[in-house]
């Protein structure tokens, strides 16, 4: 069964820090496609390099709250807790697109084709990886 936080627009994705301080930071989040992850997984895409994937490497808590684009939860935003994982397999992170493309439909492709231009062109960013997530305690 698919959680009611998939629905979300923008949902509010939270690692935490060695000190256990939580950072929050706003994504495109959808449902899994077979073949990756578990019937009931959510994905979102992400650079390999950021700080989310370091944390999530090291400590696979997460928390998701519905927000807006900006980031901003609404106080009586429900939290829901889990775990993710990062996937860096070429078709692991083909299947990620997959699905968030299938959430966001022509959004998403006009954001990927602006995205490989501009990554075609600008040094310095690194490649993609999908981050799943397992809900639950």
């Amino acid at each position: 069964m698919t959680h009611s936080i998939a629905a979300a627009k923008y949902v509010s994705f939270t690692t935490f820090k060695k000190s256990g301080e939580p950072v929050a930071t706003p994504v495109w989040i959808a449902p899994t496609v077979p073949g990756l992850g578990q019937s009931g997984d959510l994905v979102f895409v992400t650079e390999l390099d950021t700080w989310k994937v370091k944390r999530l490497r090291r400590d696979p808590r997460v928390e998701l709250r519905e927000c807006d684009a900006r980031g901003r939860v609404a106080p009586a935003a429900a939290v829901v807790h889990g775990t993710a994982w990062v996937a860096t397999g070429p078709e692991q992170v083909r299947l990620t697109k997959d699905a968030i493309g299938a959430k966001y439909g022509l959004l998403y492709r006009l954001f990927a084709v602006a995205e490989r231009l501009v990554l075609r062109h600008l040094p310095g960013h690194s490649e993609r990886a999908g981050i799943v997530v397992t809900l639950g305690p």
